[in-house]
């Protein structure tokens, strides 16, 4: 029955195909894939999602092939399931995401292996194109390539693709060194409380940048005379304010010392993909990082990120929530010990390879398998600090995972102002958490989790933590409207039903 549906889906794209009078590999090149990737779509031979569906009609302007996008995406979740097998951790969005604002700094090509293909990357590949560069899929949609015009237009900005993402703040660093002047959209992204860019600023204005907010845009304005004379001090050890600063120092004829400089995973997967582009960066893995920046960047680069320590968290999470054994693959370990060290004092019971090296030769991974446990709450609080401590991202996981524990877990969620009032959603599907203010929660485990239907929080890691408590649950559960969550992961609810959940992915018609 899948079968025969992919083949007349496959027959009403060729059809489409053919009445534009497009060949395969027109079509191939506007949805940037390869011509075998479309003959197989036309021959009932590739599973295809809505949202592929939705290029294709978007491409072939057709109505018929885009029925299917007539709404926001929902989940319907038949829970209490167990997962097992093998799944792999995908590459880092957030990596990605500051890699494809690095490809600003070069001149020459640039090749992104494993990139994620997640609505953020969408967003910030619109804006790209928007203002000049090319950008396609390439090698079977798996790698991206992006070559930068002489001149971007940033006149031409797609400015509701840059609104709802707030990677967009990471182009200041590669902007100041292209123009004297220009403007960019206010930075969007999950709603997660009032966040101020000032650090971004107090570290850019080293290198000339002055900024002006009027009418929902960043005016900027570069004084070329302006240049650090001694090191930058960040005001906050934050990911997005160390890029900003590692972008703005790459393309500075001279030596940047940036102190209280995050040493997350994201940093030094961006300060690996500077290196390949001739920059030498000294302190990687520290907090303090000496920039030996270069005044052109005109190289021809091939680069791979590394897999993501915050979706191996959420796999983790899946695993110890569901009460199964899986093993999840290519897990950045360096990034994700102190949360397996709070998680083994709870009780876990798991076990791990030898480390290997990732594709990028630098980050540590192993394998790690879980298997079902008996968890009791920690005796200390849960509560994120910067790296090496646990991860702000994985936080919401524990809320989860602290659900199925026995007894009462604290989690003190300090540095979002909104995050933990998401976490009160899980109480719909049978938890005991008391908001206790807006960045502490108290989590009462263990957990008899009910089905509900409920719309998605709007931020991404809350997001993640609600679907996999429906995934326990006992019956059926529907989440709505989960965009937040394609922001931040490709395919999950597919690669979950690869390892055993029974999750349907559907539309409003």
């Amino acid at each position: 029955m899948a079968d025969d549906y992919l083949v007349r889906i496959g027959k009403l794209i060729r059809d489409a195909r053919q009445h534009r009078g497009w060949t395969q590999a027109q079509l191939a090149d506007a949805l940037g894939t390869s011509q075998s990737a479309v003959n197989r779509i036309e021959r009932g031979n590739q599973n295809i999602s809505l949202e592929m569906i939705a290029r294709i009609g978007e491409a072939l302007d057709s109505e018929i092939v885009s029925l299917g996008y007539a709404g926001p995406m929902h989940l319907r979740v038949v829970g209490r399931r167990r997962l097992s097998g093998a799944i792999d951790v995908k590459t880092s969005k957030n990596a990605c995401v500051a890699l494809l604002c690095a490809s600003l700094l070069n001149k020459g090509r640039t090749v992104l292996r494993r990139v994620a293909r997640i609505e953020e990357v969408y967003r910030l590949l619109e804006v790209l194109n928007s203002i000049g560069v090319r950008t396609r899929w390439i090698n079977d949609g798996t790698d991206l390539e992006i070559v930068p015009p002489a001149r971007l237009d940033m006149d031409a900005i797609d400015a509701d693709a840059a609104r709802r993402t707030r990677s967009i703040i990471m182009f200041l660093g590669p902007l100041l060194h292209r123009m004297d002047r220009f403007r960019l959209p206010y930075a969007g992204g999950c709603d997660l409380g009032t966040r101020t860019i000032e650090p971004h600023m107090i570290a850019l204005r080293r290198f000339g940048l002055d900024i002006t907010a009027t009418e929902g845009l960043y005016h900027a304005v570069v004084e070329r005379s302006t240049s650090p004379d001694r090191p930058i001090v960040l005001t906050e050890r934050g990911d997005t304010v160390t890029e900003n600063a590692l972008l703005a120092a790459a393309r500075h004829d001279g030596v940047t010392v940036i102190r209280n400089a995050s040493s997350n995973y994201m940093v030094q997967d961006l300060c690996f993909f500077l290196e390949a582009l001739g920059v030498r960066v000294e302190g990687i893995g520290t907090t303090t990082l000496t920039v030996h920046g270069v005044a052109t960047i005109d190289v021809d680069v091939d680069y791979s990120p590394s897999e993501d320590p915050v979706e191996a968290m959420s796999l983790l999470a899946a695993a110890v929530v569901t009460e199964s054994q899986l093993t999840i693959r290519r897990v950045p370990i360096e990034f994700l010990e102190i949360e397996l060290a709070v998680l083994e004092e709870m009780g876990l019971d798991h076990d791990r390879t030898p480390e290997y090296n990732a594709d990028n030769g630098r980050t540590r991974l192993v394998d790690l398998t879980v298997r079902p446990s008996k968890l009791e709450a920690p005796i200390d609080k849960i509560h994120p600090m910067p790296f090496p401590g646990l991860n702000i991202d994985n936080v919401p996981f524990f809320a989860a995972i602290a659900a199925v524990a026995q007894g009462q877990t604290l989690i003190h969620d300090w540095v979002y102002d909104n995050r933990a009032i998401y976490l009160t959603d899980l109480n719909r599907l049978g938890g005991r958490l008391q908001l206790l203010d807006p960045h502490r929660v108290l989590v009462e485990g263990p957990t008899r989790w009910r089905a509900a239907e409920m719309m998605c929080p709007p931020a991404l890691r809350p997001a993640v933590v609600v679907l996999l408590a429906m995934m326990a649950a006992e019956g059926t559960s529907v989440l709505r409207n989960v965009y937040v969550i394609n922001r931040g992961y490709e395919e999950l609810a597919e690669r979950l039903n690869s390892v055993g959940a029974q999750i349907e992915i559907f539309r409003d018609i």
